[in-house]
């Protein structure tokens, strides 16, 4: 092993090329904890053996090798890691089979000679051991730190039959791999499925799985249904190869013979790789498990097909009836083709339930990602070895995937449901003209035809929404009509700032430069008249973007002399009407009182804008009026959101009022990402370095650093989800959160604080 100055996790398993589910979920667990925390710590393998005679052609994660019969090289590996310095703590995935001794309890004085915190993840849990194996699991739980489970359900067997400490249980469920909700029609596409409604079962192929019994169902179902194909996906498990060859699947292959089945049953008989695996999982209709152990208390097939939006059908095993209800499938009973026969029926003739279940099933998996799962074993491997992340860490690769989705020939649609676009939603002003200050900052950092593009739609729409007077509608129907709202101050103030930066932006060809100033000019006459504080921190930001040098204002002569004299008294007028705001508020008894540093006696969204417009005023002016009340607000603002080691935005189900209490619920993207920009901001202006830690943390809240530790940006698409409520998230990925996190992705990317 390297000499290195990261602390490492030590995970003992089985470790592909060996053919195993354990062996994929620890490459799977590993990969995500090295994306996740990969400045913080390593992972690091210690390779369970099926013997002294296999070979494997291991990766350089594994450090050490185990042959899971022989003693002496538990012991011997034991003392190795004591000697360690760097492994912090030591994972054991474990499965009864893959240790050696009596029900694997060679295992056991290794972990008594490890000197390093142990925590162990149980993939099987027995409800009704004998004796032996009970007291096997218990010493198991007894050497270990803590013990990890994957349902509540199994970690009661813990606490009732074995007796373990609810303190020392933590359940973490099976991680599923990110993928975006999939078309079906599509993924058959890709497979030549088309056509087809497609069933499948898939991993290793053994007697257990009880693969004869979906078969023995099929005969009615396809007299009714004839488009039906059942796909068995997966190679025969190597230690059933080994010891009876392909009996069981020539078996099967009997009975589809005398079923007369052959044109639609088929198998795929190979290990799959993992993208092989989710594209045929991406193209079933129906996830079908008809394994025959009542006991399985952790299923990687079942949690896959899940997250590749599978309606399912399974049998009543542990891990099925803690994961699927109703709402996501059917459960049958044991060895018995007719109730899979007649789930199959129900569901094949019932398009609208199916459709349902999909949904259902894909919204269930998406706490089970691994990059979830990753950052629940991180903070379970914390409370032992106090890994503390670096400053630095891996920043999201910019994905404009889902902005992309999301926007037509006209605009940027307002909602999503989940990830397609709700076009009755229709059009909304302020998401517009976010995407066109988005795109515009990242065609200023690399232009392209593709944002020039995107800029060229966004822009359209702002001049589309103009009315005679310079101001703008709000929204847009899906018929391209206007929606009879009150006109909106915030929107006004927003496309003001879109409109000041881009006509700022090198590279843009001066044709929209023109087309852009002439918005704005005909908007400007309006600013004087804006009375509500966010709206003028909106306009505040844009015409301080607006005083920037252009070479296409320079080219006006005098009139751009003049220009930048009137965009310079707004400025001022706007930013004294903060402050007086602040100051009349701050010398209030009751808010002396209570210290309440702000402009309002409330707290609602986009808070951080407020004192992110003085700190761009003092930037332009140079007044530092600006900068002490700027750095007032957002010391108070901090006190708030920062109370515990995450970000907590203030709740829109209730804000927060001067003498109430504060609502922590639902956070939305939008207030998350006005503090990451308002902070970067505070940082650039001042340089100091807590404002810019305090910005990491906030954006670290779109990556599963809050209230649920859950993921708010998904990977996949490159969209965020619209809201963290006190149970779940919001699993919709509308337009306003999607440029919320690309707005804070990109602030935070100038900060430096991560690679």
């Amino acid at each position: 092993m390297k000499k290195s100055n990261l602390p490492c996790v030590l995970y003992v398993g089985t470790f592909p090329p060996r053919e195993c589910g354990i062996a994929t979920f620890t490459q799977d667990l590993t990969n995500a904890m090295d994306k996740g925390f990969n400045s913080a710590l390593k992972s690091r393998i210690l390779a369970m053996n099926a013997s002294s005679t296999a070979i494997y052609n291991y990766s350089k994660k594994i450090i050490m090798q185990i042959n899971q019969d022989e003693i002496e090289d538990y012991l011997l590996r034991a003392r190795e890691i004591n000697k360690l310095h760097n492994i912090r703590l030591v994972n054991i995935q474990h499965e009864y089979g893959i240790f050696g001794g009596e029900s694997g309890n060679y295992l056991l004085p290794f972990m008594e000679m490890v000197k390093k915190p142990i925590i162990t993840t149980f993939h099987t849990i027995l409800p009704a051991p004998d004796k032996k194996l009970k007291r096997i699991t218990q010493a198991i739980i007894d050497r270990s730190s803590s013990v990890v489970v994957m349902t509540q359900s199994a970690a009661e067997i813990l606490k009732q039959i074995y007796g373990a400490k609810k303190s020392k249980i933590c359940v973490i469920p099976h991680g599923v791999h990110h993928v975006a909700f999939p078309s079906k029609s599509k993924a058959k596409r890709k497979l030549n499925l088309q056509g087809k409604t497609i069933l499948s079962t898939f991993g290793m192929i053994n007697r257990d799985k009880g693969i004869e019994y979906a078969i023995k169902a099929l005969p009615e179902v396809v007299k009714k249904y004839p488009d039906v194909l059942y796909l068995i996906l997966g190679a025969t498990h190597p230690l059933v190869r080994k010891y009876e060859g392909e009996r069981y699947r020539d078996s099967l292959k009997k009975i589809i013979s005398q079923l007369k089945l052959e044109n639609y049953v088929k198998f795929y008989d190979k290990y799959l790789t993992l993208d092989e695996l989710i594209e045929f999982l991406k193209a079933t209709d129906i996830y079908i498990s008809p394994t025959l152990n009542p006991l399985q208390a952790v299923s990687g097939t079942l949690s896959y097909a899940l997250s590749c939006a599978c309606p399912i059908i399974s049998t009543a095993t542990q891990y099925a009836k803690d994961t699927i209800n109703p709402e996501r499938g059917i459960l049958v009973r044991f060895k018995n083709h007719k109730d899979i026969e007649r789930a199959l029926l129900l569901l094949l003739q019932d398009k609208k339930a199916r459709k349902e279940m999909k949904k259902n099933a894909y919204l269930h998996s998406r706490h089970m990602t691994w990059q979830n799962v990753a950052l629940s074993y991180f903070k379970a491997f914390n409370n032992f070895a106090k890994i503390v992340p670096r400053k630095k860490g891996k920043l999201p690769p910019v994905n404009l995937g889902h902005i992309k989705t999301l926007t037509d020939k006209f605009g940027i649609i307002q909602f999503a449901n989940h990830t397609k676009p709700d076009l009755n939603s229709g059009y909304c002003l302020d998401d517009n003209s976010r995407a066109l200050l988005a795109s515009s900052m990242l065609y200023q950092e690399k232009p392209t035809k593709g944002l020039l593009d995107l800029i060229t739609i966004y822009l359209k729409f702002i001049k589309f929404t103009q009315k005679s007077s310079g101001q703008f509608i709000s929204f847009i129907s899906r018929h391209k009509t206007a929606i009879n709202q009150p006109l909106s101050e915030d929107s006004f103030g927003r496309s003001i700032g879109a409109l000041s930066y881009l006509f700022n932006v090198g590279n843009l060809p001066d044709s929209l430069k023109k087309q852009t100033f002439a918005i704005f000019r005909k908007a400007e006459k309006n600013i004087a008249k804006i009375q509500s504080p966010r709206a003028i921190a909106f306009t505040i930001i844009g015409l301080v973007y607006a005083l920037e040098p252009t070479s296409f204002l320079k080219s006006s002569g005098g009139a751009y002399a003049k220009e930048n004299e009137a965009n310079s008294n707004q400025l001022k007028k706007l930013a004294g009407k903060l402050v007086k705001k602040y100051k009349q508020q701050i010398a209030r008894p009751k808010n002396i009182a209570k210290k309440w540093f702000w402009f309002e006696d409330y707290l609602t969204y986009s808070n951080y804008k407020l004192p992110e417009s003085l700190f761009h005023a003092f930037k332009a002016t140079g007044d530092r009026e600006y900068l002490k009340v700027a750095e007032d607000a957002l010391k108070f603002l901090i006190s708030i959101n920062f109370e515990k080691d995450y970000f907590s935005a203030i709740g829109q189900n209730g804000w927060y009022f001067r003498d109430g209490k504060r609502a922590y619920f639902d956070q939305q993207p939008e207030d998350t990402s006005s503090a990451v920009e308002a902070l970067v901001k505070a940082y650039e202006i001042t340089k100091n370095k807590d404002y810019a830690e305090k910005a990491k943390i906030a954006f670290d809240w779109f990556l599963g650093k809050n209230y649920l530790s859950q993921m708010v940006y998904d990977e996949a698409t490159g969209g965020c989800y619209d809201g963290l409520g006190k149970y779940s998230l919001n699993f919709n990925q509308g337009a306003e959160s999607t440029i919320s996190y690309l707005l804070a992705r990109l602030a935070i990317g100038r900060t430096k604080l991560f690679k």
